[in-house]
């Protein structure tokens, strides 16, 4: 199904996964999916990188899925390294293969050099491609903090507000408190934007993930540090980790109370912690 049509039905719960680089990986991944799908989740997500290998391991990962007829799947599609003839290519060849979900971002920056060369200057001129190219359900990437490169916070959210005039709906960046999503829903609604902003969900569940969450743009306050810490103290690390799936739950039980349109969980292509938030939240 097409995913605007999904929130539009109601809560969502979704999943995202990165395609896997070796073998090992990818049976790591094919039981993650396995032991995720009783769950029922609405649909997932599959991420790229940039560049031709991880391109194609995306694409042979979302249309396999979709073949299956087993989950509905979304494919991440970067700015980054691509002219819009190639990205014109990918999308036709997707909805060829009956996908009809895809995620524009900007993407990172790669290492190599001869990958960043584009033809797009901001992700809203992949969403302007896929809207020319056909009939996609298209999200965009929203983050609560501020997108590490925006000026300010200000300018973020004018830019997030121009990109969901044109798109479905955003999923954000993982965060730990309620308040970001809401606070970030008021300033898209003071703009005149009410599309579905989706809350991404991570748990900390480690204390070297307090730096690591950082580094990825999404900075752990110092309330949840302070618990994580405490934790360690009481117990060690699996207080620590068990500390970090309760925050993760009180989160998204928050989130769901205020009518947020679904979850999406960040998997890291792991089912455990997943699957324990998912239970004290549906009892499944």
């Amino acid at each position: 199904m097409r995913i605007d049509e999904l929130f539009a039905a109601g809560p969502t719960h979704s999943f995202e996964f990165f395609p896997p680089k070796s073998d090992a990986e990818s049976v790591v991944l094919e039981r993650t999916l396995n032991e995720l799908e009783p769950l029922h989740p609405s649909f997932i997500s599959v991420t790229y990188r940039g560049g031709r290998e991880s391109r194609q391991r995306t694409f042979d990962l979302v249309t396999r899925i979709q073949r299956e007829g087993r989950l509905t799947a979304m494919a991440h599609l970067i700015c980054v390294g691509h002219t819009r003839a190639e990205i014109r290519d990918i999308l036709k060849n997707y909805l060829d293969a009956g996908v009809e979900n895809v995620m524009a971002l900007g993407g990172d920056i790669p290492d190599d050099p001869a990958l960043v060369a584009s033809e797009f200057t901001h992700a809203i001129d992949l969403v302007e491609l896929a809207r020319e190219t056909g009939e996609f359900s298209i999200g965009v990437a929203a983050h609560p903090q501020g997108h590490p490169r925006s000026k300010d916070l200000a300018t973020d959210r004018y830019y997030l507000a121009k990109k969901l005039e044109l798109a479905d709906f955003a999923v954000t960046q993982f965060f730990f408190e309620f308040e970001e999503w809401s606070r970030l829903v008021d300033e898209l609604g003071a703009l005149g934007v009410e599309k579905p902003v989706l809350p991404g969900i991570m748990p900390v569940t480690t204390l070297t993930g307090i730096e690591r969450m950082t580094a990825m743009g999404a900075r752990v306050p110092e309330s949840l540090a302070n618990r994580l810490r405490a934790a360690n103290e009481r117990g060690g690390a699996s207080a620590v980790r068990g500390e970090g799936i309760r925050a993760a739950v009180e989160l998204s039980q928050q989130l769901l109370d205020a009518k947020a349109p679904g979850l999406h969980f960040y998997t890291l292509n792991r089912s455990t912690a997943t699957r324990e938030i998912h239970r004290s939240l549906f009892g499944v």
